[in-house]
């Protein structure tokens, strides 16, 4: 299947089936900006929280954090955002486009195919105002990173927890950067959700940390379905890491578009709390020094476009082509759709409410459907990714029997409605 191709029918997938819309579409859409629809937000919601439980809620070295957004511009002054954080960017003289030439592989126009030439540094901030003088004084800035409030709530953790190192900060949340050339559906936008943390180590610990996240980002991969095969470590370069970095290690996933940043590893040595002022007392030394820093990061959108990109199979089966998504059953937003056989018979519609109801309280994230014939509502589940169906028939009526069928294999067997919750994998 061409990339093209899968690219175009991921996202016409995502849109017909509720997951994600284009920002602002009734007016002709925002460039980079996305609306997550019902089972959008759904999926999103079950790997931020699947990633929460892991990397935070099983652990007792991660404390978690939800930091604002607008911060003290000394902040950013601080940290080397407002001096460094940069594309370098060329406008083209034809058709006054402007192009990210780091991206580009002969300087030229994308749109005409004219020559750029004169290139300068375009910082990502988005800036505003606070109050109603709009001034130097009063300027502010979204947040390009989450790391920042992180840091700044270093001393706020220790003074409320005293914790032991190694120890992380963890948050999950917006940033915003503008973008100079947001494209490529959920992979680059202006406004985005980012889980990741801060691992606060010894200086002379930092290697032996770096390898154990770089092994649980692998082990997180598999757990949300990624095959290790689309996966690409890329040690990069000097001159194309961050300033703050020393060493950092990219995940790259295979996207419809190409092989992509999806996720990144950084050591961003002592660089932040050295430059904050902030440091560490070790309460039985009773030594004072600033730690290094590990910094795991993950895209949520960039998850989520993966998710999606993984998990879209065709295949044939009854002599009929479909569509589906192969979802891990943990990630599904719909993990169970129970079904009437006949819409139009009462006694099925009020025994499939009751097992509705009866599953419900056990597995929330269920739906019931009626619309259309049995085939249909298969098809309908199976593109977005429900793991189990269940239909109440006749025999149903009968022996409290029901029809189980699996996604992936379309097999079905008859269980007793008991044993429903017990037989389906969430």
């Amino acid at each position: 299947m061409k990339e093209e191709t899968t690219m175009e029918k991921i996202v016409s997938l995502a849109k017909r089936r509720g997951f994600v819309y284009q920002g602002s579409e009734i007016y002709g859409g925002l460039a980079g900006t996305w609306d997550y629809g019902p089972l959008g937000v759904a999926l999103k919601n079950n790997i931020k929280n699947l990633w929460w439980k892991k990397f935070v809620g099983e652990r007792e070295d991660m404390y978690g954090l939800d930091s604002a957004i607008l911060m003290n511009k000394e902040v950013w002054e601080k940290s080397g955002h407002l001096k460094n954080f940069t594309d370098p960017v060329a406008l083209c003289g034809k058709c006054k486009k402007s192009f990210r030439t780091n991206t580009l592989k002969d300087n030229k126009c994308l749109q005409c195919g004219e020559q750029l030439k004169s290139e300068s540094q375009f910082n990502l901030m988005f800036e505003t105002h606070f109050g109603a003088v709009k001034d130097k004084s009063s300027a502010a800035y979204l947040r390009p990173e989450n790391a920042q409030g992180m840091f700044t709530n270093f001393k706020n953790i220790i003074d409320s927890f005293h914790p032991k190192l190694p120890f992380g900060i963890a948050q999950v949340g917006k940033s915003f950067r503008n973008e100079i050339n947001a494209r490529d559906f959920l992979f680059r936008a202006r406004e985005f959700e980012i889980m990741e943390f801060e691992y606060f180590v010894k200086e002379s610990e930092w290697k032996k940390y770096f390898d154990y996240w770089k092994g649980q980002m692998n082990e997180w991969l598999k757990e949300i379905g990624i095959d290790k095969k689309n996966i690409k470590e890329v040690e990069v370069s000097e001159k194309e890491r961050a300033h703050y970095s020393k060493r950092t290690v990219d995940f790259e996933y295979n996207f419809p578009f190409g092989t992509k940043e999806l996720y990144g590893l950084a050591y961003r040595t002592d660089y932040d709390l050295k430059n904050h002022n902030l440091d560490y007392l070790d309460d039985e030394t009773g030594e004072k020094f600033i730690p290094h820093v590990i910094e795991p990061t993950f895209g949520l959108d960039r998850t989520v476009f993966a998710v999606l990109s993984e998990s879209y199979t065709e295949d044939e089966l009854g002599g009929e082509k479909r569509t589906y998504l192969k979802l891990p059953s943990n990630l599904a937003p719909v993990k169970v759709a129970v079904f009437p056989l006949l819409k139009n018979k009462p006694e099925l519609v009020s025994k499939a409410r009751e097992v509705f109801e009866m599953i419900k309280k056990e597995i929330s994230q269920i739906i019931f459907d009626d619309n259309g014939n049995i085939g249909k509502r298969y098809r309908r589940q199976d593109e977005i990714g429900t793991p189990h169906c269940i239909t109440i028939d006749f025999d149903t009526i009968e022996d409290d029997t029901v029809t189980l069928r699996d996604r992936d294999s379309g097999e079905q067997k008859r269980i007793k409605i008991k044993d429903i919750v017990s037989s389906v994998s969430i």
